[in-house]
């Protein structure tokens, strides 16, 4: 689906949309739950729903609502399961070892670039620690085994992701598991994300040490929280000068991405912003900067391994509408050209998409977004509220 905009300011309220960095913690802690939880989440996307079919796969029963998930837990473990994580790396790399903690003989079925996104160091800790993972094709990956407790190495610089996997696993081995981190870890506030979502179900892994073999304690009805990530577009169109307000983000919350609200207001100077905890952000301050003063990026290497080549995807973006911008191997430069209009392949990209919508409302000549569908993937009604909002599509 190919979509051309007309520029044009955007004015309204925009309630932001659940979380989907929650929804998949508290998906997951609730499928090994000692009793049904309700999620309050009413909208959902593609990757929520690649979670949620994962785990019915796993012997737990999701169904949507229209409040959001009931979810009764995991009553009789399967000796052999398929999981469809279609290309959502957080599906893959939470159930991974979720799958070897309940040594289910597991066959992981991956499209798009999930394929080519990596998975070491937890494919060679997974190995380590009881289990056997194998390629029985370019898009399936195998698990066979069981995982042990013990104590786990894992270094923090390549995905928080991995991370989250094993804790949310510890709790189900049987026996005490410590995991250790080595380097320097990325994205940490996510990994506070899954510890607070534990909480939430009873499970203390504050120190990284998790007591497992025990279930999950279901707290009964649970709120998902505002996205901090998809906020940060309409948040990024006011700051452009569109008359949006964006409601439903919570001060309090430890999404990682909450720090749109001071990276908006700093990007009125020319900056310099590490990327190491806010990787999802960077294409849409990308946008920003490019209509300011510009700003340079750092620590961005794992920008490359997201749904597209995060950092080849924003320097076309910008390069598309006008703008100009380049990287070496750990920096990405914006420069504040301003933008003029023109035609983006978002390359299968969704934040790419979406930030190209919002450059559009500063743009002079009209926008054209190849392979718009690509919302789907974490915010499927984003063009609806951009033309509720007065977008011209």
């Amino acid at each position: 689906m190919d979509i051309t905009i007309t520029p044009g300011k955007l004015c309204g309220t925009v309630t932001a949309i659940p979380s989907k960095s929650q929804a998949h913690r508290l998906l997951i802690c609730a499928a090994f739950a000692d009793r049904p939880t309700t999620l309050l989440c009413p909208e959902t996307n593609r990757d929520m729903d690649a979670t949620a079919g994962c785990l019915n796969a796993l012997g737990a029963r999701i169904t949507r609502t229209e409040a959001g998930y009931e979810v009764s837990p995991v009553r009789q473990v399967p000796t052999q399961a398929v999981l469809n994580c279609h290309d959502s790396g957080s599906t893959l790399r939470f159930l991974l070892p979720v799958a070897g903690a309940l040594g289910v003989d597991t066959l992981f079925q991956l499209e798009g670039r999930l394929p080519q996104r990596p998975l070491s160091p937890l494919w060679e800790e997974m190995e380590r620690m009881g289990c056997s993972l194998s390629r029985p094709s370019t898009d399936t990956i195998r698990c066979q085994g069981r995982l042990q407790p013990g104590d786990y190495t894992i270094d923090g610089g390549v995905s928080s992701q991995f991370i989250t996997g094993l804790l949310l696993a510890a709790a189900l081995i049987p026996g005490d598991s410590r995991i250790h981190l080595t380097g320097k870890v990325e994205s940490r506030p996510y990994i506070t994300m899954t510890q607070r979502a534990m909480a939430l179900f009873g499970v203390n892994a504050d120190d990284f040490h998790v007591h497992g073999g025990g279930t999950f304690r279901s707290p009964g009805t649970i709120n998902v929280e505002g996205d901090w990530s998809n906020g940060a577009f309409f948040l990024a169109a006011k700051a452009l000068g569109n008359d949006v307000v964006t409601e439903n983000l919570s001060p309090d919350s430890p999404q990682g991405d909450r720090a749109v609200h001071s990276l908006l207001p700093a990007l009125e100077e020319n900056i310099t912003i590490s990327a190491a905890d806010i990787p999802d952000l960077v294409p849409i301050l990308a946008v920003v900067a490019a209509c300011k003063r510009g700003a340079v990026f750092t620590d961005i290497r794992r920008l490359r391994l997201k749904e597209s080549d995060r950092v080849a995807s924003v320097i076309h973006l910008l390069q598309s509408l006008g703008g100009k911008a380049e990287a070496t191997e750990d920096t990405l430069t914006v420069y504040g050209t301003g933008l003029t209009g023109g035609t983006v392949d978002s390359v299968n990209d969704h934040r790419i998409a979406m930030s190209a919508a919002i450059a559009a409302t500063v743009c002079q000549r009209k926008v054209t977004i190849l392979g718009a569908e690509c919302v789907q993937k974490s915010y499927p009604r984003f063009f609806e509220e951009y033309r509720r909002l007065g977008g011209k599509l």
